[in-house]
């Protein structure tokens, strides 16, 4: 069909350009540079400068013409005048789309007017427009929203419009005015601002919120500095090489109070020379204090040894130590390295990587077992000795697994590798020299759980618990022929401690152990209760610079010794040697002998290792992974002092709480005795497994506390009579099972 022309086109001079026909009849910019080639098809405008036919209606003629649009090509003759005023018109009458719902075509329950208003108005126009339109008739309302050029939007506008007056205009009820108006016409972004919450930027993530941060957790180290002061404080110092190749020194205290980050050091431009670890370590002592730093720890290494001798001859009172857990790993992989051992921690590795290669035969074990297996890992020797421990334990489910019908009819136990581990299994020869690895290790592995875990301070145990793990492995190798692999073990392990941890601090620490020293004393072991003194003389020599105070100290540590004097001859000091821990000893009874409970505070309250370092690799290893390798070093040394410190406040802290239920326990316990008249040390309530903390706190009220002391005034009675402690027991079990169901 041919397209309809004006009269006019049949003259010469006729330019479709400016034919009026030929645009609409609107105040839009847009058609002073554009028009319809063809009547038929508004929807393609033509401009007038580039002839292009641009399709999508005036709107896109004007992205064209104002370029910077990705789905419009700009115009090759505009000119910078006609970009700004298209522009400037397109962002003028930009609008803000509402949310439809052409769904539901049911009016609201509730009337509510909601009558369209221009984007780019003020509110308070719009109010008077809303005002305007209430009083307006329903025609008057309708004509003002006809659609000019019949774009999708428009109609859908104008339906929007329609539905809304219809609705407002069908019931007399009083309107009402809600937020509805001003939502339709807020962004999502306007939305969050007026809700207050706006997304953080990068830049207030690493700049004004980071610094906020360090200074809130800066704010923590109050509370560490008195505990530093009370209890001196232990410097542990470790390096490590991150993603970017730089070698960064760590510097973390230690103390009852927990293990604070200070900060990391980036030594990657000097020469790790032991006068530059100790001028480091130096200027770390004197920022926190040198009367209350005690001992540095560090690794092992040669340059940090010589590090610490000048450190200790540059501070007269100050101790350097390696690290004990270090040491014990040592111990734990010379140990494996023997011949008796090698072979079956290799083979039980060949077990468990084959295992966990192959899909099917993984997801039996953990059928057979219930659990997974430890895996051998190359940042720890003891994991060796871990996997053949779990090995050992789940021997039987192995067994089983290796002779079930799903493994013999698996092609696997056909291949050589599978076979090979199938004869291991079911080999008596591979579980005999396991069991001997787990006799030379065992004792080894309390000692290394003890020294690196922070839940208790481990200077006061380390040297007893070594010599109680090298009595362990004497009596596990009695017999004849283990003679000369006890032999190999015991060489081992006293080289190891004599080299690197004979220290007299450990001697110190086991002296001012109540608990440890007064058993030594009672088995009338003079040799070692001797030494263990000559340990405490050498380290109060050294650390106590004033005479007098050091020779109230010695005169004080007698009566300690022989549990005389004011304070270490009360019947509670007595009874609770074994039952508290050094540190809470000494603060509730060592208050008569200040000087000497100040000095004791700090000795037994040292850790023993390092391990707090290797923790903050972990937080490092966290934050520097592969996608922000190109993080700062000030940056990310930010980062890891607010998290690890957070997260060692936040742990220290659940476990205050959790010694708090037992005190809270202890307490029921003292009050009840109390209440029923006896004594402390003749009181002792037993608390069975089923009766939880919630059950002791409901003892406190009404029946149930009633009928808690009717049962402890039977025992109490059967005791006073002389009946059979295990009648008394027994009686003491029924009742609390009657309280549980109670």
């Amino acid at each position: 069909m041919a397209s309809i022309s004006p009269p006019s086109v049949n003259n010469e001079n006729y330019d479709p350009k400016v034919d009026k026909a030929r645009k609409a009849n609107s105040n839009d910019p847009g058609w002073k540079y554009g028009y319809w080639a063809n009547l038929q098809k508004p929807d393609k405008v033509t401009c007038t400068l580039c002839d292009t036919e641009v399709s999508g209606g005036i709107k896109r003629l004007k992205q064209h013409l104002a370029g910077g649009y990705g789905d419009a090509k700009m115009c090759p003759k505009t000119t910078t005048a006609i970009r700004k005023e298209m522009r400037d018109y397109l962002e003028s009458n930009k609008r803000r789309r509402p949310l439809f719902n052409e769904e539901d075509d049911e009016p609201p329950e509730e009337p509510v007017d909601v009558v369209v208003v221009d984007a780019v108005a003020a509110p308070a126009a719009r109010a008077e427009s809303i005002q305007a339109e209430d009083s307006a008739p329903a025609e008057s309302q309708a004509s003002k929203v006809q659609p000019s050029s019949g774009t999708a939007a428009k109609q859908r506008r104008a339906n929007y419009l329609f539905k809304a007056t219809a609705a407002s205009n069908t019931k007399a009820k009083p309107k009402v005015n809600k937020s509805i108006v001003e939502m339709l016409w807020k962004t999502p972004e306007e939305l969050v601002d007026k809700r207050r919450y706006k997304p953080s930027t990068p830049y207030m993530l690493g700049e004004p919120l980071l610094k906020d941060a360090m200074k809130l957790t800066s704010s923590m180290r109050e509370e560490h500095e008195q505990a530093w002061k009370m209890y001196g404080c232990t410097l542990m110092s470790d390096g490590w090489t991150d993603k970017r190749g730089r070698h960064l020194i760590n510097f973390l205290v230690n103390s009852p109070a927990g293990t604070y980050f200070l900060e990391s050091v980036d030594a990657s431009s000097e020469v790790h020379d032991a006068f530059m670890l100790a001028d480091l370590l130096e200027a770390k002592i004197e920022e926190i204090g040198e009367d209350k730093v005690v001992q540095v720890i560090t690794d092992n290494g040669a340059n940090y040894k010589v590090a610490g001798r000048i450190l200790m001859e540059r501070i007269s009172t100050l101790y350097w130590r390696p690290c004990a857990a270090h040491c014990l790993d040592l111990m734990l992989e010379e140990i494996g390295n023997l011949k008796e051992f090698k072979k079956p921690i290799a083979r039980a590795k060949r077990v468990t990587t084959f295992i966990y290669r192959h899909g099917r035969i993984l997801s039996l074990m953990r059928e057979k077992t219930g659990v997974d297996l430890v895996r051998p890992a190359a940042t720890r020797f003891a994991t060796s000795f871990l996997t053949l421990k779990s090995l050992h334990k789940h021997r039987d489910a192995l067994k089983a697994l290796f002779v079930s019908e799903e493994w013999l009819g698996n092609k696997l136990a056909k291949t050589a590798a599978g076979q090979e581990v199938h004869n291991t299994v079911l080999s008596m020869e591979f579980w005999n020299s396991v069991e001997d690895c787990l006799r030379a290790s065992t004792p080894l592995l309390i000692v290394l759980r003890v020294v690196d875990g922070d839940e208790r301070p481990a200077m006061p145990e380390v040297a007893a618990l070594m010599n109680h793990a090298k009595e362990k492995i004497k009596l596990s190798f009695a017999t004849e022929n283990k003679k000369t692999l006890l032999k190999n073990i015991i060489k081992i392990i006293e080289k190891r401690w004599v080299t690197q941890m004979d220290h007299p601090l450990y001697g110190a620490a086991l002296y001012l152990n109540p608990g440890r020293l007064h058993s030594l004393i009672q088995a009338n072991d003079d040799a070692t209760v001797g030494q263990l003194r000559g340990c405490f003389l050498d380290v109060l020599g050294r650390m106590v610079e004033d005479e007098e105070i050091r020779s109230k100290i010695d005169a004080q540590s007698l009566d300690y010794e022989g549990l005389r004097g004011d304070a270490f001859s009360n019947k509670m000091a007595k009874q609770n040697l074994q039952n508290l821990n050094p540190l809470d000893w000494w603060r509730s009874y060592g208050g008569r002998a200040i000087e000497l409970q100040r000095f004791a505070r700090r000795i037994v309250s040292l850790c023993a290792s390092s391990s707090g370092c290797e923790k903050n690799w972990s937080t490092f290893e966290f934050m520097h992974t592969k996608k922000r390798n190109r993080l700062l070093h000030k940056r990310l040394n930010d980062i890891v002092f607010v998290s690890y410190n957070r997260k060692m406040k936040t742990r220290f802290q659940l476990r205050r709480e959790k010694k708090g239920k037992f005190l809270i326990l202890w307490s029921l316990r003292s009050l009840i005795g109390t209440m029923s008249g006896l004594t402390p040390p003749m009181f002792i309530l037993k608390v069975p497994v089923g009766v939880t903390m919630v059950t002791m706190v409901m003892a406190l009220h009404g029946n149930l506390w009633m009928k808690l002391l009717v049962h402890q005034a039977r025992c109490e009675a059967a005791i006073f009579k002389g009946m059979p402690a295990a009648s008394v027991q027994e009686m003491d079990s029924q009742g609390w099972l009657n309280l549980k169901k109670t």
